[in-house]
């Protein structure tokens, strides 16, 4: 019987593992459709994006300007696993008067393809690339800003490209490192196909960083962003808002200020 029971629960462990090998993308990422057409800020004026990827993917998005005289300073916006980035174009003046870049990853909204860590970080280079070399674009002020799951692509285009600054929401160290908070015991090492290393990029990083995370979130605990701004090898300012979780930062009234202020010194 103890030989059964054994056998049974190592069947099971594996079982689990296999599930987590295969399942992986979809627990990391949740594709959304379009919520409707995207739509400015008053007064602002928008430009839909349609972006051919070097492996001919179709990307879909916006660009939002404010109505005034350019080269704008542009930020890029990369956003969570379940995160549909063209809705928040109304929302976009509250970054501040300066352009912002909302273009889903591939499988979201309109983009064509499958997402994957590889495909994520290849399109936002090709995307910066792309926006540093528009006239309407002042390319020496460009930042990134990374939720969740875009944190990691924020850091990867801050490693690569010419950034002015970094800002941070719910980051993590690396997806290896949350996945193996979640499930202590399984050899998440080997198991994880897109570990996204945020913190193997950060001690090389020198621009300023801000990281805004919540002391109650429970899908990226706050000691992942506090590990990744210990390494971050410039300026890091951190923000923990008291009491929020992962999905209601934003409702903070302290949220955005944080950003607006810190994009207005750096940018």
């Amino acid at each position: 019987m103890l030989k059964s029971l054994a056998l049974t629960a190592a069947a099971g462990y594996l079982g689990v593992a296999g599930l987590l090998w295969f399942a992986q993308e979809s627990l990391l990422f949740h594709p959304q459709p379009l919520y409707g057409k995207p739509r400015p800020p008053p007064g602002w004026i928008l430009e839909e994006v349609r972006f051919t990827t070097q492996d001919g993917t179709k990307l879909a998005g916006v660009l939002l300007k404010p109505a005034t005289s350019g080269p704008h300073p542009l930020l890029i916006s990369y956003g969570g696993n379940a995160e549909e980035l063209t809705a928040s174009a109304p929302a976009a003046d509250q970054f501040g008067a300066r352009a912002m870049l909302l273009v889903n990853y591939r499988g979201y909204g309109e983009s064509e393809g499958k997402p994957g860590e590889a495909a994520l970080l290849g399109d936002a280079i090709e995307l910066y690339d792309w926006a540093a070399k528009r006239t309407d674009i002042d390319a020496s002020r460009i930042a990134v800003h990374g939720r969740s799951l875009g944190t990691g692509v924020a850091v990867h285009v801050a490693a690569k490209r010419s950034v002015k600054c970094v800002v941070l929401t719910s980051a993590y160290d690396s997806i290896r490192e949350v996945a193996k908070a979640h499930y202590p015991w399984f050899p998440i090492g080997l198991l994880i196909k897109h570990p996204f290393d945020s913190a193997a990029l950060a001690p090389k990083l020198m621009m300023p960083a801000l990281f805004v995370y919540g002391s109650a979130d429970t899908i990226i605990g706050p000691a992942h962003s506090e590990k990744l701004a210990s390494l971050w090898g410039g300026p890091a300012e951190k923000v923990l808002l008291k009491g929020r979780g992962h999905n209601d930062l934003e409702l903070d009234p302290a949220y955005m200020p944080a950003i607006t202020r810190f994009l207005d010194r750096h940018l």
